[in-house]
């Protein structure tokens, strides 16, 4: 496994690491603790250090497994969690004030809870799970992530950026007062490079990757025969045309795979990983086999200038959230 720093943190953290999105269960039907644990445990032994979930996975259930986890391991294992917007607006809605969502007692009292469901004295980053800039100046969010950092419970913070819109944190970025960013960087979703990344490179700022896969359409395992389980999200995400769509742009990108990527999953993750502004990346893992396969890209190869130009012709602007 190789490390990356994360940014003005210091940390120095797997670039292929945990999200635990999917072991909360809850939206994802076909989530398994057992084998949860045993994925968790297979990405400790692969020297995967980081991990990142949020109180709003599961209720807490993905943070009480992680908790588990730990009390289970001897080396150290870094965990970023998430507060959910008090309002429940995912994504945040322009013009409503950040009072709604990230009022000073409410961000004190979720920090309390993922400390207790992870068994842990101190989050090594606390994020919001979402943004918009018009924040900056109104509240006193402020105000509470400092008394926690000056009571030892969190040491840094982050934001998780809305879906697809690495715009809507350039000022807070800017600011100072961020330490990571969380965003959806993929072969279809390549916006981050535009504004976002190279402000990151400049103010040191940690890049965790989500969606890499683009919820498993990148992985070429989602084709228009797929089914879901009966309540799970991705039926919402997936539903009409949009599996058809999804397999036929897929298809494009297989034509794509030689000797720099051997597979679909392999190319999206090495696509993420080449751009230097990236500190770690988060694909769901809910199994060890998941854990096995996401783990062995991390080699140290990246692609090629012309692979990762070339892969700019498969942008595709849409938002299936």
């Amino acid at each position: 496994m190789k490390y990356r720093t994360l940014g003005k943190t210091g940390l120095k953290v797997s670039e292929i690491s945990y999200g635990a999105w999917g072991i909360g269960g809850g939206m994802w039907q076909d989530s398994d603790d057992a084998e949860a644990m045993r994925a968790l445990h297979k990405a400790a032994d692969l020297g995967i250090n980081f991990i990142d979930t949020a109180l709003a996975y599961g209720d807490g259930h993905s943070e009480r497994l992680i908790g588990k986890f730990l009390r289970e391991r001897k080396e150290r294992v870094y965990v970023a969690t998430k507060i959910p917007p008090k309002n429940l607006l995912w994504p945040a809605r322009k013009g409503s004030p950040v009072k709604e969502a990230f009022p000073n007692d409410y961000i004190i009292e979720c920090t309390e809870k993922s400390l207790k469901n992870l068994g842990v004295g101190c989050l090594d980053v606390q994020q919001f799970h979402v943004w918009l800039d018009e924040w900056l100046n109104q509240g006193d969010w402020q105000d509470a992530l400092q008394k926690l950092k000056q009571q030892g419970k969190i040491r840094t913070f982050g934001v998780s950026i809305n879906d697809h819109s690495p715009e809507t944190a350039l000022e807070l970025g800017k600011s100072g007062l961020v330490d990571t960013f969380q965003v959806i960087y993929n072969i279809f979703d390549q916006s981050p490079e535009e504004k976002l990344f190279p402000l990151c490179r400049e103010r040191n700022i940690g890049v965790i990757v989500r969606v890499p896969f683009d919820e498993g359409s990148l992985t070429g395992k989602i084709s228009p025969e797929t089914t879901f389980p009966e309540k799970d999200w991705r039926n919402r995400y997936f539903h009409g045309d949009r599996k058809k769509q999804v397999w036929e742009r897929v298809q494009r990108l297989q034509e794509m795979l030689n000797g720099e990527a051997k597979s679909l999953p392999e190319l999206a993750l090495r696509f993420c990983l080449s751009h230097p502004a990236v500190s770690t990346i988060i694909p769901g893992m809910r199994t060890a086999n998941h854990v096995q396969t996401n783990a062995a890209v991390s080699d140290g190869r990246l692609l090629s200038n012309a692979l990762r130009t070339e892969l700019k012709r498969h942008v595709w602007q849409r938002n299936f959230y």
